[in-house]
């Protein structure tokens, strides 16, 4: 068997015994877009030989199933992509605020 890899999400979530081919780890446990909600910000990928890397900021781009195994591909997001999520939830946050204060009006 191949060298095992652990990813481990920010809630505590690990995902171990992991395989990787190129830059999809292999579950043989069921994942779903609901394993990684929320749980992408500081994940640590430890390799087969306890080596971690931490990510502060990942985005999940796939998950397929085959053979009954689960390939995901995660990847870190970008500087700017970053900067575009902070500003959209500020302006939906003051949106929301504004819509507050004009029932309370």
């Amino acid at each position: 068997m191949k060298e095992a890899w652990k990813v481990t999400l920010s809630d505590g979530t690990q995902l171990d015994q992991l395989l990787l081919n190129g830059n999809n780890f292999i579950s043989t446990v069921k994942v779903t877009d609901a394993t990684f909600a929320g749980k992408l910000s500081g994940v640590t990928i430890t390799d087969p030989n306890g080596v971690q890397t931490v990510h502060e900021h990942m985005a999940l781009v796939q998950i397929s199933q085959c053979d009954g195994a689960y390939w995901f591909i995660l990847r870190d997001l970008a500087p700017e992509e970053r900067t575009a999520a902070k500003m959209a939830a500020d302006i939906e946050y003051i949106a929301m605020m504004a819509n507050v204060n004009l029932e309370e009006g």
